[in-house]
């Protein structure tokens, strides 16, 4: 069956989750689990809960790329996944779309460290009218207006800082301007400007390289969207030790991503490589023969080789099966010599994807954990 991806030329709320512009507040009508990158599968929406749960319930409520909040909603309040409902804000009233609610909504507020505590928490006020929705359609299509003006103004200002991002309140009263600068900024008169410009309250938001390519998406060296835009919202720290555990060249401009840190995917499969350099020598060892000592270059996980060269000439590396190599170590602890490595040696010659140490000076510059 031929899937074919909705056009998000002329649809500000493809963002939001939703593959066409919205026209009422029925989920049939706007939304679909394939459009939305916050999407979250109930897994206890068949199961019947404690008739004890009768006071007002948790819902999660998605908003624009990766931002998702918790409210509560009173018991007599039917939702369910999809519905745009209009939400308590700061100030007035600003609309999302559930996307988790009652028992699982609570368990997810749990997991990411928040109190559970109704009295203190935003409420949902109701499911989206009309109205409300006629002008959160024309609060959203000034976004991409408002983020080029806004840049302008940026540039007359001579501010270093980037806006990368506009997302504002469904009732036209507030705009969240997401930005990214390598130094602290003072905007305060910016914030000025903006404000008589747009007449709305300005809230301004710094985020990192890594949200930033998440928020304004793109495609990555394999071909693929990028996973931060397409899928990833939680980001983990990634280091140049994954890169050296994974036998990579440690080249920046080949594990850097578009955000100009080490791509996510570094991480992806560095579990698998842990567990199996168990099986693998310890870089330290050497190999003694009687033709001379060779030292540790690399090694191939998936194919179990081992590269090996002679002291002083690591132009010439021998790959070398991981059982032959674990042999000639237990000869060594025996006091036995082999004649020589190029017995054992399933390839010979130079291995130019070796790595020769020249962009580690650069390295550090991604590197997550620095």
């Amino acid at each position: 069956m031929e899937y074919n991806k909705p056009d998000i030329t002329d649809n500000p709320f493809f963002t939001r989750g939703c593959c066409t512009i919205p026209k009422s507040g029925k989920p049939e009508d706007n939304f679909q689990s394939g459009c939305a990158k916050l999407n979250a599968y109930n897994w206890l929406k068949d199961i019947e809960q404690p008739g004890l749960a009768k006071t007002a319930s948790v819902v999660e409520v998605r908003f624009k790329n990766s931002k998702k909040l918790f409210f509560r909603a009173e018991p007599d309040l039917k939702l369910q996944e999809g519905d745009i409902v209009a939400v308590e804000a700061s100030p007035g009233h600003d609309l999302g779309i559930v996307s988790l609610f009652g028992e699982s909504a609570r368990l997810q507020m749990k997991v990411k460290g928040q109190e559970i505590d109704p009295d203190r928490m935003k409420k949902v006020y109701r499911l989206a009218r009309t109205t409300d929705i006629e002008k959160w359609i024309s609060a959203v299509n000034r976004e991409g207006k408002t983020q080029k003006e806004s840049r302008k103004i940026v540039e007359d200002l001579n501010l270093e800082m980037k806006i990368n991002d506009i997302e504002y309140q469904a009732d036209n009263t507030k705009a969240i301007f997401y930005y990214t600068a390598s130094e602290r900024v003072d905007f305060r008169e910016l914030i000025k400007v903006l404000a008589d410009m747009f007449r709305v309250r300005i809230e301004m938001k710094q985020i990192g390289a890594r949200q930033e390519a998440a928020r304004l998406g793109g495609i990555g060296s394999c071909g693929r969207e990028l996973c931060c835009a397409s899928w990833r919202t939680n980001f983990s720290s990634v280091s140049t030790n994954s890169a050296r555990l994974q036998q990579l060249s440690l080249n920046p401009t080949k594990l850097a991503g578009q955000c100009g840190k080490l791509k996510c995917c570094l991480n992806f499969e560095n579990d698998f490589y842990k567990e199996a350099m168990k099986e693998f020598p310890s870089q330290s060892i050497r190999l003694k023969t009687k033709k001379g000592t060779a030292i540790y270059q690399k090694a191939d996980v998936f194919n179990k080789l081992v590269w090996y060269s002679y002291l002083g000439d690591n132009s010439s590396m021998m790959a070398i099966p991981l059982d032959k190599v674990m042999d000639i170590i237990k000869k060594n602890k025996d006091g036995k010599l082999p004649e020589q490595l190029e017995d054992f040696a399933q390839t010979q010659g130079a291995n130019t994807e070796y790595d020769n140490g020249e962009g580690e000076q650069e390295m550090w510059k991604l590197d997550d954990s620095f």
